[in-house]
């Protein structure tokens, strides 16, 4: 007698076949599943995300100005003075990682530069209505064309820049 030829009964094969299923569905729910949990893409990424967190008063100064009480920081100083093109970020890059680790909100007063520090503040001009607004550095760019300075869509939507795109601008580096 062969052992390899027995006959197994039809509802042992369908009882067998079920738990099969339900085995390979646990293993694809739980790939699915692991597919959404977001991760940084490398280490430093990570340490940074980390670290990056931004402290109380950071905080309470972004609300403070969004509602008008901080006007133009009369009393900072002016360390130095630039004037070029600026941009804005699309919102297709609103929840990304910027350089410095924190995740992009472009309801907030933020811009990219290419050499400034991080958390340095600047007083943005629009020198074609006057408008202005102070914006924190946490990221690195622009990287098109002549532009010194990406802001975040609420920082341009405060300069009258939405329609536009681009506009010349004064940056005033403030201590």
């Amino acid at each position: 007698m062969d052992p390899y030829n027995k006959k197994i009964p039809f509802v042992h094969c369908c009882r067998v076949a079920a738990a099969g299923r339900f085995i390979l569905m646990a293993v694809v729910a739980t790939g699915l599943l692991a597919g959404c949990v977001s991760t940084p893409r490398n280490a430093a990424a990570a340490s940074m995300a980390n670290t990056a967190q931004e402290p109380a008063a950071e905080y309470e100064y972004q609300l403070a100005y969004k509602q008008g009480l901080v006007p133009n920081d009369l009393d900072a100083t002016v360390i130095d003075t630039q004037k070029g093109l600026a941009s804005f970020y699309g919102q297709r890059f609103a929840g990304n990682l910027t350089a410095n680790g924190e995740r992009f909100d472009p309801s907030e007063l933020t811009a990219a530069h290419r050499t400034l520090p991080f958390g340095t503040r600047i007083r943005v001009t629009n020198l074609a209505n006057g408008k202005q607004t102070i914006v924190r550095i946490n990221d690195r760019g622009p990287y098109v064309g002549a532009r010194i300075i990406d802001l975040s869509r609420y920082a341009a939507k405060v300069l009258g820049m939405i329609e536009q795109g681009v506009a010349q601008v004064q940056l005033q580096i403030l201590s």
